[in-house]
């Protein structure tokens, strides 16, 4: 029987018969490939265990000795000491002498693949001197379907394939350094409203169909999978109207069938609907053991459940544990170096001196300068005299939780929970300071913030210059004399609330009041997503805008390098910036204002078509363009090349392995031709036969000095030139002519060509 998602595009109610059907019984894992040690071990060991020490491997427990967000059962007896399950996105959270890196979406600005694993693996390391065994992520969903979702700035980008990429870095970076990465959210998890059920409101229903499931939103799990990730986390949604973490469809089928996924699945907090989420696929529970507890091993004695779906769970959580070497005595005990704050404890320093160029490159990589009019930047070398405005330029006041949380520092994974079904609204800007994450569960404390303001002081020290500044004034006078004005705004997003906009009057208007008074005004906009900019972009005096992301703990110093052209804008931006809201595809959360219903649907009616695929297709013409950013140098593109001479057979692939054949390959010529070093970031993009008019497949980043010329390759898969064949249920390469494209973003086309796919 072929069993597929189905998704009708119906008004509410009706598109309640979204459904997404059973598949029986959960695969067991296989321990192929880079499993096979780690299976082997985890074999053995779970051989010696009883009933109940395999379901104590299974669930969570409470514990005074630790702040984890979740700890698993141990097995004394055989000397396994359980797990630690930690969050954060851009480091450790709720612990101390730890590093704040660039959050997703900032690497995602960089395009950088080589940044990103030494993120990754840096990152891990601290996880792992912490005794954290799960690092909880990187994030491949939410991607931003909407642009106003709290937790996009978790993620690295709007498009599959960048995310992909990106997520596969972050996973083998974690797990180099020794800590399992947890894959997150699976899957259509796009949206804070109605993200969970609460007082007889069901959890917002994403109805996805089969292929929009597969080319979209399943794309890079795929490459986080296929880069080994170790554990993978359902989400608190439901999808085509059933629980993610109950849906034995995504988690059977999908994920352990289809992928062939041999670690564990990881419910997000107490998002289990019942014991069948056993058999549906899930195998740990968090933070305790809820519905399973003694249930699990009752369930397995009176027949409902079978024990080998138990020792399969435990299994596959032990080879996790094993295939990233926790089994070695140089892991340190779980949770060891997370105490509570507020008690005496030994402080265990984390951090590594191989961290801070990975820290300071990668706050670098991820600014997007996307204005330069006039040469405004870089500034001249020791200017008299600057001029520096906005709420976001200066270090935040305090460092305590309370306020930290407005400014996206929380450490309180639950935090807000009880407003559940009330209408509340999270503000636009964040006006206590700089952001340098956004907020909740993706965010931890830095060790130290670098602002704005205090670099460019620094700076002005040793150049002699005169600085002047205004943080508080929404009108703020202007020094004539100043040869540049500096503004910082913001725009925020946190999890637990998506966003009521994209820009701010406030800080559209501080904006244009200095812009009034100075001739040379450089906009800086540090933010937690899409920041509309259109209120002041075309101002003839907003000489330069850089958007600034959220760089971590080395924000200022990473900007002070790139205004004084230290370093070079490399930074591309990872979504499209519109013109107005309207232009986007979907705009807002679907639910918002619909209070009479008890079952929350959304259709993701628009399929595939989102972001700079959508723009395309509708011909809108963008702000600025998905891939798009300015560079102190220029770029030329010559000597386009298709092997095998551009010319295909139509197939079908047989099996996951196959998907990763290389099918084609494409190649190209890059110069440095302006007068300073830079790097570039060549994009491919492929018009695939009755699909958006360009998909990205392929992207590379290439370091050049003035006049240097270097080749870029991209490798095209079986998957890269395939669509998902519902009736078939298989990636398919179609017969058809396949656009080549090749530039400098979605737009900047240099370089064109054709492959030929032959029946």
């Amino acid at each position: 029987m072929r069993l597929m998602l189905y998704s009708l595009a119906l008004p509410l109610g009706v598109a309640a018969l979204a459904v997404s059907p059973p598949v029986y019984p959960s695969p067991q894992g296989k321990g192929a490939g880079r499993w096979a040690d780690a299976y082997a071990s985890a074999r053995a060991l779970v051989r010696q265990m009883t009933l109940e020490e395999k379901a104590n491997l299974t669930r969570g427990f409470g514990r005074d000795d630790n702040v984890c967000a979740g700890n698993t059962g141990s097995v004394p007896r055989l000397g396994w000491p359980g797990m630690c399950l930690h969050d954060a996105g851009n480091g450790v959270r709720a612990t101390d002498m730890v590093s704040s890196y660039p959050s997703g979406l900032h690497v995602g600005a960089s395009w950088d693949k080589n940044l990103t694993y030494g993120r990754g693996l840096y990152m891990g390391k601290e996880f792992k001197a912490k005794g954290v065994n799960v690092a909880l992520g990187p994030n491949a969903g939410p991607l931003g379907r909407t642009p106003l979702g709290g937790r996009n700035w978790e993620g690295f980008s709007v498009d599959p394939y960048l995310s992909g990429q990106l997520n596969a870095e972050t996973v083998t970076g974690y797990q180099d350094a020794g800590v399992i990465a947890n894959l997150k959210h699976f899957i259509g998890n796009e949206q804070e409203t109605y993200r969970r059920p609460y007082s007889g409101v069901e959890a917002a229903s994403s109805n996805i169909d089969d292929r929009t499931l597969h080319e979209y939103y399943l794309w890079p799990f795929m490459d986080g999978v296929r880069a080994g990730a170790a554990s993978v986390m359902c989400s608190y949604n439901r999808v085509n109207n059933t629980y993610g973490c109950e849906n034995s469809k995504l988690m059977n089928g999908v994920l352990k069938g289809e992928l062939a996924f041999d670690g564990f699945v990881l419910l997000d907090w107490n998002a289990q609907h019942g014991l069948g989420s056993a058999d549906a696929g899930l195998d740990l529970v968090m933070p305790l053991g809820g519905a399973w507890g003694a249930n699990l091993t009752r369930a397995v004695r009176n027949g409902s459940l079978s024990e080998a779906r138990v020792t399969d769970m435990a299994t596959r959580i032990l080879a996790a544990w094993f295939l990233v070497g926790q089994d070695r005595p140089d892991f340190p005990r779980p949770g060891v170096g997370m105490k509570k704050l507020t008690q005496p404890h030994d402080a265990i320093d984390a951090r590594l001196p191989g961290s801070k160029p990975v820290l300071l490159e990668g706050a670098v990589a991820g600014h997007v300068l996307v204005k330069n009019a006039r040469r405004a930047l870089p500034l001249a070398a020791r200017p008299a005299m600057l001029s520096v405005f906005g709420y976001d330029a200066s270090v935040p006041p305090t460092k305590n939780t309370d306020a930290l949380f407005q400014l996206g520092y929380t450490s309180s994974r639950d935090m807000g929970q009880a407003v559940l079904g009330t209408e509340r609204h999270f503000d636009q800007a964040a006006r206590g300071g700089t952001i340098v994450v956004g907020g909740r569960a993706g965010a931890n404390a830095p060790p130290y913030i670098s602002d704005p303001l205090s670099a460019i002081q620094q700076r002005a020290a040793v150049d002699g210059t005169w600085v002047n500044w205004d943080l508080a004034s929404p009108d703020p006078d202007v020094n004539g004399a100043s040869s540049a004005c500096l503004v910082f705004i913001n725009a925020m997003a946190t999890e637990g609330w998506d966003r009521d906009g994209l820009r701010d009057d406030a800080s559209d208007a501080l904006v244009l009041g200095v812009a009034a008074k100075c001739a040379n005004t450089v906009v800086v906009v540090h933010a937690a997503g899409i920041r509309l900019v259109d209120g002041w972009i075309e101002h003839p005096n907003v000489t330069a805008a850089v958007l600034a992301h959220l760089p971590g703990q080395d924000a200022g110093a990473a900007l002070v390098r790139l205004l004084y052209g230290e370093a070079n804008f490399s930074g591309r931006l990872p979504y499209t910036l519109a013109r107005n809201e309207s232009d986007y595809s979907v705009y807002a959360p679907c639910g918002r204002g619909a209070d009479n219903t008890t079952s929350p649907q959304c259709d993701y009616a628009e399929g595939v078509y989102l972001d700079y695929r959508a723009f395309d297709a509708r011909r809108i013409t963008p702000r600025y363009e998905f891939g798009f950013g300015l560079s102190y140098t220029t770029f030329s593109y010559s000597g386009l090349a298709l092997a095998p001479d551009a010319r295909l057979r139509a197939s079908a692939g047989n099996g996951a392995a196959d998907l990763w054949a290389t099918l084609a390959r494409v190649e190209a010529t890059v110069t440095n031709s302006g007068a300073v070093a830079g790097e570039e970031v060549a994009q491919l993009y492929l018009g695939i036969p009755g699909g958006p008019p360009k998909q990205l497949r392929g992207f590379e980043k290439v370091p050049l000095r003035p006049g240097e010329s270097a080749t870029v390759r991209f490798r095209l898969t079986r998957r890269d030139l395939s669509v998902w064949d519902v009736g078939r249920q298989r990636w398919v390469v179609q017969k058809g002519a396949y656009g080549v494209y090749v530039g400098a973003s979605s737009r900047d086309i240099r370089l064109t060509g054709t492959l030929v796919v032959e029946r």
